[in-house]
């Protein structure tokens, strides 16, 4: 086990208790809760790095979505019901098109660009995710902290006992800006894809609240005034 993955074991990350268990009770001292995506996500060389991504791979994003627009009207014959997804019915006719050899390079042509962006934002995942046990032990030390559990392990805690942005601050801190472009032959790591993957569903949960929202709004603006 090398010391990073210690450490976030430390904070948590592989380890699941409650306040209730009785390796906590026995703590004396400060218990804190942390989140670390939302730490992550809260500073400011992840936001940076998400619209550098934006820029620096615009071309490949244009392309992919060239691609998955080309693949849906290769694939739409074969959505039968005109339900916009290819059912388990529809796919044995696929399978014996003549447009399957089309279908699969469209796929791995999408795929390929695709890998390219997400590669970019886990490797600023990554580089963040690296000064992380650093901050996670400095903000334990400046608040005299013994025990750090993530959020999502603790059945109740007190607002204040959450030091999710004090890790963000020290983060920020500690690293202010990233690179989107990996080194030649760069792989993934499992835990920063982990990550990843959990921020990628916050940022899509929280776009997707933000339009409701933004639709509810409309939708009262236009409501008539009640007499």
């Amino acid at each position: 086990m090398t010391p990073f993955t210690k450490t976030l074991a430390a904070a948590g990350l592989a380890v699941c208790a409650s306040l209730a268990s009785p390796a906590a009770a026995q703590v004396q001292g400060r218990i804190a809760t942390v989140d670390t995506s939302g730490a992550i996500i809260g500073t400011d060389a992840l936001k940076t790095a998400y619209d550098q991504v934006n820029t620096t791979y615009q071309a490949q994003i244009d392309q992919a979505q060239a691609k998955r627009q080309e693949l849906t009207q290769v694939l739409q014959p074969f959505d039968t019901n005109s339900n916009g997804n290819l059912d388990e019915s529809e796919l044995p006719a696929v399978q014996a098109s003549s447009e399957l050899a089309t279908i699969q390079r469209l796929e791995g042509e999408i795929n390929s660009l695709t890998n390219q962006v997400s590669d970019a934002r886990v490797y600023a995942v990554e580089q963040i995710l690296a000064q992380y046990p650093a901050a996670l032990e400095e903000v334990a030390t400046q608040q005299q902290i013994q025990m750090i559990l993530p959020v999502g392990s603790v059945q109740f805690a007190r607002r204040e006992a959450d030091i999710t942005q004090a890790i963000a601050t020290s983060l920020n801190a500690k690293i202010p800006s990233v690179s989107v472009v990996p080194p030649q032959g760069y792989r993934r790591s499992q835990q920063g894809t982990a990550v990843f993957q959990d921020i990628q569903q916050r940022l899509i949960a929280a776009r997707l609240r933000a339009a409701q929202e933004a639709q509810g709004q409309e939708g009262n603006a236009q409501a008539p005034a009640g007499r």
